[in-house]
């Protein structure tokens, strides 16, 4: 029975592992690198645990991650889902589905309308996996801060709060 769970600061080192497994897995799906995190000491983890709100799917270990943060665009009414990655092994069991339900009712108990994400743009199985779950393309795209020949693709859905 898979379990998905809300992790904090106390939960730093399990964020760890399953970030880091993440990015082993899927080193092209995020903005950032396996060198850059791995550098990461106690404190930064313990501070990203408590900057964004993580769930975490469990089944005999972590196999999947989601996390949501306030949105970056100074919008009170909107939130963001920065990650997002299932292990090959659990994929096409639902799990992202229900990681990203989560995250939906924790950006709607802030009070949030909206939920966005970015997704790069060659990231084809993401962006069609989105779209299933009730994403939908902003019309928006932006370059990714560290590499600006990638184009990110916005992503949002409504939320049904307000």
């Amino acid at each position: 029975m898979i379990e998905i769970r809300a992790l904090g600061a106390d939960n730093w080192q399990e964020i760890r592992d399953v970030r880091l497994r993440a990015l082993v897995d899927a080193p092209d799906a995020f903005t950032s690198t396996l060198e850059r995190e791995m550098e990461y000491d106690e404190q930064r983890w313990r501070h990203l645990a408590t900057t964004g709100r993580w769930y975490v799917a469990k089944d005999d270990g972590p196999v999947g991650v989601a996390v949501g943060v306030d949105g970056r665009s100074g919008d009170t009414n909107r939130r963001e889902l920065v990650s997002m990655w299932v292990a090959p092994s659990h994929r096409r069991l639902g799990i992202a589905e229900r990681l990203l339900e989560q995250v939906k009712e924790w950006a709607a108990s802030q009070g949030a309308t909206t939920l966005a994400l970015g997704v790069r743009e060659s990231n084809h199985q993401a962006l069609a996996a989105y779209l299933r779950m009730g994403m939908r393309r902003s019309g928006e795209s932006v370059p990714e801060a560290r590499n600006p020949s990638k184009v990110i693709i916005v992503m949002q859905c409504d939320l049904g709060t307000g």
